[in-house]
């Protein structure tokens, strides 16, 4: 599904007399989302799941090409866990 196609599916649930609206709401979301996360804090919407930071750790790797041995460095990434409604929503 595309930003598109999402943005209609909004428009159309939510009764919304505009796209323009519709777009807005979903960006309004999105932005929301990431400056939450951006501020170390999880996200949760009940039934659908959960949205939260963690730290990955530094580790060894390999260059696939050359065969050399590398550290990828320590990061912050998002980490989605889906709640039970969705699970058993897609069972």
């Amino acid at each position: 599904m595309t930003k598109a196609e999402l943005v209609a599916k909004i428009k159309e649930k939510a009764q919304l007399p505009t796209i323009v609206m519709a777009e807005g709401a979903l960006d309004a979301v999105v932005a929301s989302l990431r400056e939450a996360l951006a501020a170390g804090e999880s996200v949760t919407f009940t039934g659908f799941g959960s949205f939260k930071v963690v730290e990955r750790a530094a580790r060894k790797g390999r260059n696939p090409r050359t065969g050399k041995e590398i550290t990828i460095p320590a990061s912050k990434v998002v980490k989605f866990t889906p709640g039970k409604g969705l699970k058993d929503a897609i069972m």
